[in-house]
């Protein structure tokens, strides 16, 4: 089970370059389900996501590097690139800031996972984060995936 919140980033915070950080790439295979790929540094991920905005089932599994090449041939939609910054938070938490690359460069969004939904509830974000955009789906990768270049849905 996945429980997070999201918010949109207007500001970084200082000294970005300190904390760790993954190069990632991803594509969808189906957004309804969810079915995503993953290349997370030298990290191959197939996963499943149910349904759902704060809290939904989510599935890992690792494939190889070959796979991922295979599958990648086969995606729907956009391939997005991000670096994916972890930043402590406190409390055992995690500040997951994605900066994407382009067609979405202009975007910044920070996840935080939680172990419980009153946990998620309870939590109050740092004053660099922006706007809660955990229930506006217009945030989640997958539909990203789906949007021509000029920020519409294809096909719609």
């Amino acid at each position: 089970m996945e429980i997070e919140r999201k918010f949109l980033i207007q500001e970084l915070p200082n000294l970005l370059e300190q904390y760790p950080s993954h190069l990632i790439e991803q594509a969808y295979l189906c957004t309804n389900p969810v079915v995503r790929i993953r290349r997370q540094d030298d990290d191959y991920i197939l996963t499943y996501k149910g349904e759902g905005m704060m809290t939904r089932e989510e599935y890992n599994l690792p494939i190889t590097a070959e796979a991922y090449a295979h599958l990648l041939t086969k995606i729907d939609g956009n391939l997005i690139r991000k670096r994916r910054y972890l930043i402590p938070a406190g409390h055992g938490l995690t500040i997951e800031l994605d900066i994407f690359s382009s067609p979405f460069a202009s975007l910044r969004l920070a996840e935080v996972e939680f172990p419980d939904e009153k946990a998620a509830r309870a939590f109050v974000p740092p004053a660099w984060f922006g706007e809660d955009v955990t229930f506006d789906g217009r945030y989640h990768n997958s539909y990203l995936s789906t949007l021509d270049l000029n920020g519409e849905e294809k096909g719609g």
